[in-house]
C-alpha cells in the first residue's frame, strides 16, 4: 500500500478554480465532500483576509447550484455547497481510490493526499489526464500494514496494558501492577512498553492529515 501526495492545477471553470485564483490569498479546505451520480455535495472551510467578497463569487458561480453558510466569522467561513463540476470527486470514483480530507486549494492548486494499491494511485492520475488536469507529484511512498510495525509481544504488551487500565484517566494499573501481571521485571516491562509506545506514536502522527510544508507554500 502505497501513500501519495499531488498537486493537482485546477483547470479554468469549477468554482474552486475560478474563486481561489481570483482571490490567492484565500484559502479553501475541503473538508468533506459526497460525489453524486451528477453534482457533488460538500462541506468547504475558507479562510481570507475578505471572506465576504469570496462567499459572494462563490455564491454567484455558474457551477454552484446550492450554497448555505454554515458559520462564520471576520475572516473564516463553514459552507455546505452542492457543485455541478466536481472534478476531482469524479476522477477519484472512477479510479476507485478515495480522496483524503481536507483538501487544501489556493491560487488555483489542490493539494491531494492518497492511500491505495500503487495501480488504483496509477489509475487516478490517468483520470485526471483525461478530465484535463494537470499535477504533478510531490512525493509517493510505501505504507507498511500495522500489524508489522509491532512485534507479537509488543502487541501483546501494548493490548493487555489497555486491558488492565493501565491508559485509563485516571489510571487504574500501575506500571508496577502491569509489569507483575505479565510476568515481567519493571524496568523491563517499562522499556518494551515505551519502545511500542513509540511506534504506536509515529504511526498515529503519520495518519494525521498532512502539512503543507515551507517549500512548496513558497510556489504557490
Amino acid at each position: 500500500m502505497a501513500q501519495a501526495r499531488l498537486v493537482v492545477e485546477l483547470p479554468d471553470g469549477p468554482w474552486a478554480a475560478d474563486v481561489s485564483r481570483a482571490f490567492p490569498e484565500a484559502t479553501l479546505r475541503v473538508i468533506a465532500a459526497l460525489p453524486g451520480e451528477g453534482p457533488g455535495f460538500a462541506l468547504v472551510w475558507i479562510t481570507a483576509p475578505d471572506v465576504e467578497a469570496v462567499l459572494d463569487a462563490m455564491e454567484s458561480h455558474p457551477s454552484i447550484t446550492e450554497a448555505t453558510v454554515m458559520n462564520q466569522a471576520d475572516n473564516e467561513a463553514t459552507v455546505q455547497f452542492e457543485t455541478s463540476a466536481p472534478l476531482l470527486l469524479l476522477a477519484a470514483k472512477r479510479s476507485g481510490i478515495p480522496i483524503e480530507m481536507p483538501v487544501e486549494i489556493s491560487d488555483g492548486d489542490a493539494v491531494v493526499d492518497i492511500t491505495g494499491a500503487t495501480d488504483r494511485i496509477s489509475e487516478l492520475g490517468r483520470q485526471f489526464g483525461e478530465l484535463g488536469l494537470d499535477f504533478r507529484v510531490k512525493h509517493v511512498r510505501e505504507r507498511p500494514q500495522a500489524s508489522r510495525l509491532l512485534t507479537e509481544t509488543q502487541q501483546e504488551l501494548l493490548l493487555r496494558a489497555i486491558e488492565e487500565g493501565y491508559y485509563d484517566t485516571p489510571r487504574t494499573c500501575s506500571l508496577t501492577e502491569l509489569a507483575d501481571r505479565v510476568g515481567l521485571a519493571t524496568s523491563t516491562c517499562s522499556e518494551a512498553l515505551h519502545r511500542a509506545e513509540e511506534v504506536a506514536v509515529r504511526r498515529l502522527i503519520e495518519d494525521l492529515p498532512p502539512q503543507i510544508d515551507d517549500d512548496e507554500a513558497a510556489t504557490r
